[in-house]
């Protein structure tokens, strides 16, 4: 049974993806992710300048969901240049830059400095929810703003493939996301994490996060994530590759992200939950299933839950 997935002439071993920010800090990490099943690796949100984040505690976990408040903190682009470079000079699978701004000119800016070191797509963060208190409502919650980050960013990314990263606070993924595709866009990524949401310490009667709300993940979201491919697929008519991202756990998680409409499949929280092995875990699971099941390619299963309606309407 075949696992292997080709995307705009990229080879992937396999579907699973590092999600963004997740062990996604240095070449050595990226390379050890690998070693342990990754199909491929997500750099974490990439800044122009140096972006310090939140304070502590910036996380907090149950066996059923995830709030993360971390801020998106790095060290700017000189920094990202030289992880990248030193990941790329002899990369073991493919590399995803991401690339994250305050504005449609930074944007521009740091996918450019990305760009020139060719890695083999861009993803770009218009949808964070816990930098609100920053920079507003995320792009990802306009559709003319989700363009218009789309379209600059077409403009300086070369031949490079441009992975829009959506939010799922929105009314209309889908309209959002052919907006993008009318501008260029190459593919997506959905979903990034749900909210805000809160959690508050019961004696303290304080919210336990410092900064008080913070991005929903886990297996609570892994529905919305369902519905929010389906979504993109359908507006987009298959004819773009998506990353499916959200509460993939098991390999018939991703299995069932595949069926709405994913490529390749994002995994993030559920490396702290599963280990740093849970690329290979998935991988297993999915190709125990597949064999079973008759599969003979995982790509048979992409948007074959659109082709099943389909046929029977």
């Amino acid at each position: 049974m075949n696992l292997s997935q080709k995307v705009y002439g990229v080879t992937f071993q396999n579907p699973t993806v590092l999600a963004s920010g997740i062990m996604g800090i240095t070449a050595s990490s990226w390379r050890f992710c690998v070693e342990n099943g990754a199909g491929g690796i997500t750099t974490k949100s990439l800044w122009l300048t140096e972006h310090m984040g939140h304070p502590n505690p910036t996380i907090i976990s149950t066996e059923h969901w995830s709030l993360n408040a971390v801020g998106l903190p790095d060290a700017g682009v000189e920094k990202a240049v030289q992880e990248v470079g030193d990941y790329l000079k002899n990369k073991p699978a493919p590399l995803i830059g991401n690339v994250v701004a305050g504005s449609i000119e930074d944007f521009g800016k740091t996918a450019e400095h990305i760009a020139k070191l060719k890695p083999d797509f861009l993803e770009v963060n218009i949808s964070c929810p816990n930098v609100e208190d920053e920079f507003g409502k995320p792009f990802a919650c306009s559709a003319p703003d989700a363009a218009a980050v789309t379209k600059h960013i077409k403009q300086v990314s070369g031949d490079i493939p441009v992975f829009i990263k959506l939010s799922p606070n929105v009314n209309n993924i889908g309209a959002i996301a052919l907006a993008c595709a009318e501008q260029g866009a190459d593919g997506f990524t959905a979903i990034n994490t749900v909210g805000p949401g809160m959690a508050i310490d019961l004696r303290s009667r304080m919210p336990i996060l410092a900064n008080k709300v913070g991005g929903l993940s886990g297996p609570a979201i892994k529905p919305i994530a369902v519905k929010c491919i389906a979504d993109v697929y359908a507006a987009t008519e298959g004819k773009l590759p998506i990353i499916g991202t959200g509460g993939v756990y098991t390999g018939e998680d991703a299995l069932e992200l595949m069926l709405a409409g994913a490529t390749l499949i994002g995994i993030g929280t559920a490396v702290g939950d599963r280990g740093i092995d849970v690329f290979k875990k998935v991988c297993d699971e999915m190709q125990y299933w597949c064999t079973n099941e008759g599969v003979e390619h995982v790509s048979d299963m992409v948007g074959a839950m659109h082709k099943e309606l389909a046929s029977r309407s």
